[in-house]
């Protein structure tokens, strides 16, 4: 492994399913792993864990809210606040939310560097609202 995989970690793949070919759990590594822990955080919400109850981001509070301007720009802080918080391995860039093609979706997009090497990543993940 190099100094940077090590760096970011490895661990489980967070499908949690088989290899087909080897039979035991995936590992992800590297950018992959730091990737896939941005994706917990956008999806647990705050009590969810029970030894880390502020972990999270809270997105379910939005998901019967209509998408508007004010909408769409407190999901960002909200975002951009828990990345902060809870993923050190990059430095935050952007955070866009932006209306999908379907008039109840926001698009949340985000983009980082990885602090170790500035290595880019980013991040899309579609939220549906209520409309």
């Amino acid at each position: 492994m190099t100094p940077f995989v090590d760096r970011l970690g490895t661990g489980w793949d967070l499908a949690l399913a088989p290899d087909p070919v080897r039979g035991a759990l995936s590992y992800r590594s590297g950018p992959e792993k730091v990737r896939q822990a941005i994706q917990v955080i956008l999806l647990t919400e705050p009590g969810e864990r029970v030894m880390r109850p502020e972990f999270g981001c809270g997105l379910r509070r939005y998901l019967m809210e209509p998408n508007t301007v004010s909408v769409r720009a407190s999901l960002q802080r909200a975002v951009a606040g828990a990345i902060e918080a809870w993923e050190p391995r990059v430095r935050l860039l952007d955070v866009s939310v932006t209306p999908g093609a379907d008039p109840a979706v926001a698009v949340i997009a985000i983009r980082y560097e990885h602090r170790r090497d500035g290595t880019p990543g980013q991040v899309v993940q579609a939220l549906p609202l209520g409309g």
